[in-house]
């Protein structure tokens, strides 16, 4: 029996211990029964062993045969996992794509590589969520999750979108009106507005060169969207301590002013996660790839760099 032969005689013996009948296993493979038998008589011969004890009334799996019937089932399961695989590959994007991603960095980044995958996809309909509580891709019914962390999610697979480098802000009425900032330890006189979220510590890092300040500020006001610290910040309340994407527009119009500018601050970045088996799905991946194409393409001007 070659190779061949087999294969086709393994998926045979497989439904008919699945089954325990000749005529079901043939009708379920559209063949005739003289030809599953047929099959199940080579197989034997060719193994040497006898796999079902067959009699009028009942189908016997001997114990060998329960032992091969595992094999056979593997098998056929990677079998039907690579057709799987290339349907998935060739299909046209269809049906519901569900995406999370934090608010501030969904409205800058997300939402506009959303909408040219919308474009290009008009089968898709896509749902986005936007929010700033920590989301597990595990857990929820997504397909893709927008996170801002220091290393990749271990639940799950992700590709890298852009780092996020945060900064220290204040306006130049602020600055005009209370102590300079020149080293890190003036900001101990100064209070904070900043980010609350599971990645982020109440301690202040710093960096110049191979120098590292850890510094604990005083918080005036923690909240857990970038946004809110934006206004909080231009409204002259403190210092911000801000992604630079954030503030960088502000900067460049004058009302906000960076502060230890030779000073490097905390580097997040921003992934794309996903489930493995999600990424099979054609509108999973080409959105992902859309939403890496976008990102690579306006980072520098997202950065303000």
């Amino acid at each position: 029996m070659s190779p061949l032969d087999q294969l086709g005689a393994m998926a045979v013996f497989a439904r008919i211990v699945e089954t325990l009948s000749y005529t079901q296993a043939a009708a379920s493979l559209g063949v005739a029964k003289s030809s599953v038998s047929k099959d199940i008589a080579r197989l034997e011969a060719s193994l040497g062993v006898v796999l079902l004890r067959r009699t009028t009334r009942k189908i016997d799996v001997t114990e060998i045969g329960r032992a091969y019937y595992a094999y056979c089932a593997r098998v056929l399961a990677e079998q039907k996992g690579a057709n799987q695989f290339l349907r998935q590959t060739t299909e046209e994007p269809v049906g519901n794509l569900r995406v999370t991603a934090p608010v501030t960095f969904g409205n800058r980044a997300v939402m506009p590589a959303l909408c040219r995958f919308v474009e290009r996809n008009a089968l898709v309909q896509s749902d986005l969520e936007l929010t700033d509580r920590t989301v597990d891709p595990q857990e929820a019914d997504l397909d893709v999750v927008v996170v801002i962390s220091r290393d990749p999610p271990d639940n799950a697979q992700s590709r890298m979108l852009m780092p996020i480098e945060w900064g220290l802000y204040a306006t130049p009425d602020y600055l005009s009106q209370h102590p300079p900032v020149r080293v890190p330890d003036d900001l101990r006189r100064h209070g904070f507005l900043s980010f609350r979220g599971p990645a982020h510590s109440p301690a202040l890092m710093l960096r110049k060169g191979k120098r590292d300040v850890e510094l604990q500020v005083r918080h005036l006001l923690r909240v857990n969207n970038s946004t809110a610290v934006m206004r909080g910040t231009t409204s002259g309340l403190g210092v911000g301590y801000l992604p630079q994407y954030v503030a960088n527009e502000a900067v460049h119009a004058g009302t906000l002013a960076r502060l230890l500018p030779d000073w490097s601050s905390e580097t997040r970045i921003a992934y794309a996660t996903y489930l493995e088996s999600r990424y099979l799905l054609p509108r999973v991946r080409l959105f992902i790839d859309t939403l890496v194409e976008y990102c690579q393409e306006h980072g520098r001007a997202l950065r303000g760099t």
